[in-house]
């Protein structure tokens, strides 16, 4: 039987492309490799004929957008909406990070330093000297890292659905709160009713899906369980390990008011620990899926964050 979520996939990818990126694996260093969907102008194919048959890469000439996906799902799918709406300002590059998508390591090490550090080093070989991240969940904890280990590369980040990090203490609250008995069974469902129970915290509208489509997203997308269940183990700190970084970015936190994951006072009080770099934009009626459920409202936000960075000094 025909998995309808792998048969949309050739469809979404004939969109990006259409939008403007295509898929490009950069080998990090022997052993890890890493997905990117990257600015069509900057891959320069060769012709027929010539010896070389690899595709040159030429530095981004626009703003580098990257965005940065969450935990249930690779860059593309995680991003679909907003791809399209940045591309004709924006040179648009959308990692999957390792584990997702077509990104593996064989390294043991599961932090999110270690994905930041890959992530950076991954963008340096693509020509990206200086970029603004959009991270979402996962992604965004990744890019607070990521900000704090080379200020030199990000600029300014939007983060959505996220925190610093994960203690032990906000893992075991929010994970208690929402009724699962772990950070894998609530993101790493194996079920149909898992996936369903997900999508009911993560949504602000219920969403109804045949169980069908549930059990096609499940095979297509939680891959690599194993390897992801040590990221979420290797996202967890001690709450007396924490530090509040003093970062040179501005940081705009986008979030959906009815996040019921990472809750609207956490937003608040990360705004007030961030201090006068920070900047809060909600939007209602909107979950932790904000950028999903109400994609037009987000985009609109996002582009105003953009477009204020130009205004205020930040360069093409």
């Amino acid at each position: 039987m025909v998995n309808l979520v792998a048969a949309q996939k050739p469809l979404l990818y004939g969109l990006m492309k259409m939008a403007g990126v295509q898929p490009h694996l950069v080998e990090i260093e022997p052993g890890t490799v890493m997905n990117f969907w990257v600015p069509n102008e900057t891959i320069k194919k060769p012709k027929k004929g010539e010896k070389n048959e690899t595709p040159t890469l030429t530095k981004p000439n626009k703003l580098v957008v990257v965005l940065v996906h969450g935990f249930a799902g690779e860059g593309i799918v995680t991003w679909q909406f907003q791809v399209g709406a940045l591309t004709k300002k924006y040179s648009v590059y959308i990692p999957d990070l390792l584990f997702f998508g077509g990104s593996i390591t064989d390294k043991t090490e599961r932090s999110p330093t270690f994905q930041a550090e890959t992530l950076a080093k991954g963008l340096k070989k693509l020509g990206v000297e200086k970029c603004i991240l959009v991270g979402f969940s996962y992604g965004g904890m990744v890019s607070f890292k990521m900000a704090e280990l080379y200020p030199d590369l990000v600029e300014a980040m939007v983060i959505s659905g996220s925190i610093l990090a994960m203690t032990d203490s906000i893992s075991e609250t929010t994970i208690s709160e929402l009724g699962f008995k772990s950070s894998s069974d609530l993101l790493l469902p194996n079920s149909v009713d898992g996936l369903k129970a997900l999508l009911s915290v993560a949504t602000y509208k219920k969403l109804w899906f045949p169980n069908r489509l549930h059990k096609d997203y499940l095979e297509v997308m939680f891959t690599n369980r194993k390897e992801r269940a040590e990221l979420l183990e290797g996202l967890v700190i001690n709450n007396k390990d924490t530090t509040i970084p003093t970062f040179v970015q501005k940081v705009h936190l986008l979030w959906g008011e009815n996040d019921q994951i990472f809750k609207l006072e956490l937003a608040q009080n990360m705004k007030e620990q961030l201090g006068e770099k920070a900047t809060f934009q909600g939007i209602q009626k909107a979950g932790h899926l904000v950028h999903l459920e109400r994609p037009c409202v987000y985009n609109r936000c996002l582009k105003q964050f953009l477009t204020s960075l130009l205004e205020n000094g930040v360069k093409n």
